[in-house]
């Protein structure tokens, strides 16, 4: 029998966290060990979610990266942007690996990111590291190596996938690509914001 992967999350109670807790929730190989919370910590996660009350009886813990490393093969954090490159260590990467919901570690370009979020960026050392996480382009890149993924967003992620084979085959200028999109309660989160 294969060893359960170990998973943490931090931000499960936020909408992509709860997502992901559903998705991971259904897997026979993974074993949710963290069900991290700001805001519900000491709460059990089905109270949270009772749609998963007979899935987990789990108690939320907080947002201690330090602590989850020496637990969790693997960290998502579904956090707003900051948080994840504010937890982020040499020490925690050394233990676990991360994989950043969030736009922490997607864009290469520090002042880029840093114009776009308004916020300074926490841990800029991290980003040239950080793999783009779609596996459809970058698959290579992803390998059990890899310390740090910074998983692409939902716009990005439809955007790339449609316009990345007219792109490579040099059939549209990418200087004259737009992409208009709109957003319903996943762009924004699970918070009235």
């Amino acid at each position: 029998m294969n060893k359960k992967i170990k998973a943490g999350i931090i931000g499960s109670t936020g909408y992509a966290g709860g997502e992901l807790a559903r998705l991971l929730l259904q897997r026979d190989d993974v074993e949710i060990v963290w069900y991290g919370s700001k805001s519900y910590a000491d709460q059990k996660y089905g109270s949270i979610y009772q749609n998963m009350y007979q899935m987990t009886d789990a108690v939320c813990g907080n947002e201690d990266m330090e602590a989850l490393a020496d637990m969790a093969d693997v960290v998502f954090t579904a956090t707003p942007q900051g948080l994840c490159a504010s937890l982020v260590s040499e020490s925690v990467l050394s233990r676990t690996k991360i994989i950043d919901l969030s736009a922490d570690f997607r864009i290469k370009d520090v002042d880029t990111y840093e114009e776009w979020y308004k916020i300074k960026h926490p841990s800029p050392q991290f980003i040239p590291e950080a793999v783009y996480g779609l596996c459809e382009i970058n698959r290579n890149q992803i390998t059990k190596e890899t310390r740090l993924v910074a998983n692409p967003g939902c716009y990005t992620t439809c955007s790339i996938l449609t316009a990345y084979p007219l792109v490579k085959e040099g059939l549209i200028d990418v200087d004259t690509l737009i992409v208009d999109a709109k957003s319903g309660t996943s762009g924004a989160g699970r918070s009235a914001k």
